[in-house]
């Protein structure tokens, strides 16, 4: 999914280093912000892109721009000083260079790795117009356990604890990781996940299309890209949650992934369950 994004309350800025990149980013001619997979992506207007904001991309423990780059740059950079540049995923391929702002690579020299990577895919009258590359103050670079993983942090913690207890408590369920984020599985097929994207934690699961026009209408519920149209939707938990209604969900969810005797063994039980529920109550009132 892409859009153009800014500072609206779509995007919550929440450390000073991706404050610096979106300035230094848009300061050049025409430039604008997109998102895409859930990074920072910067452009020329209509054009092409001359940077990707990267963070932890699929659990690689990276702060990174992503930067086009002339042929054999990429080749040069990674060799002579690996410690601040790698090969990204996907564009590497194309001669894109991976820059690491996790490393105290100094700032100057990222904004002229930015402008270069501009000028390399400007046309040349904007080229041409950009004069001295963009004074933007330096971030001072406080990487926290939320700018790389929000799993770490104290909500992000508690929202996979909750998971956890819910999804692998049914039959035959395992926990796994899929485009760098927490999913579980009823045999092989997905049937429920949790991520963290543009600083909100939400979890996603099965509900059908005809449910899903009925949920949205609860501002806490939309329905994702990629996935949405075979009846999936997500669930901002960003603030709180209720574990009653994520269990009720979650099994909803199961149920329709589920084999068989995976169903047998589910319905077996929450019978059982019952049961010691009822037997506990007549205790109680002896």
């Amino acid at each position: 999914m892409v859009g153009v994004a800014g500072f609206g309350h779509h995007q919550t800025v929440t450390n000073e280093l991706e404050t610096a990149v979106r300035r230094l980013c848009l300061a050049f001619p025409e430039a604008e912000e997109f998102r895409s997979h859930g990074s920072a992506n910067f452009r020329i207007r209509g054009g092409k892109t001359f940077a990707t904001y990267v963070v932890n991309h699929h659990g690689d423990d990276r702060i990174a721009l992503w930067l086009p780059a002339p042929a054999g740059l990429q080749e040069m950079y990674v060799t002579e000083e690996p410690r601040h540049f790698f090969v990204p995923p996907y564009v590497g391929p194309r001669g894109w260079l991976g820059v690491r702002l996790d490393r105290r690579l100094p700032w100057k020299r990222v904004c002229q790795l930015a402008r270069n990577a501009y000028e390399h895919v400007a046309p040349p009258r904007l080229s041409a117009s950009i004069g001295r590359t963009a004074t933007v103050p330096a971030p001072r670079l406080r990487i926290t356990a939320a700018d790389l993983d929000p799993s770490r942090t104290p909500r992000g913690k508690k929202i996979l604890a909750c998971m956890r207890k819910i999804c692998l408590a049914l039959p035959e369920t395992h926990e796994g990781a899929q485009f760098g984020h927490s999913v579980w599985r009823a045999g092989k097929r997905v049937f429920a996940q949790a991520y963290c994207r543009e600083h909100r934690w939400r979890v996603a699961f099965w509900v059908g299309v005809p449910a899903q026009a009925l949920m949205v209408s609860d501002a806490r519920f939309e329905i994702p890209p990629y996935m949405g149209h075979n009846g999936w939707i997500s669930l901002d938990v960003s603030k709180s949650h209720s574990e009653n209604e994520l269990r009720a969900l979650l099994q909803n969810s199961y149920r329709h992934f589920a084999l068989q005797r995976m169903l047998a063994r589910c319905d077996e039980s929450i019978t059982s369950a019952h049961g010691q529920a009822r037997l506990r109550s007549g205790t109680r009132e002896v």
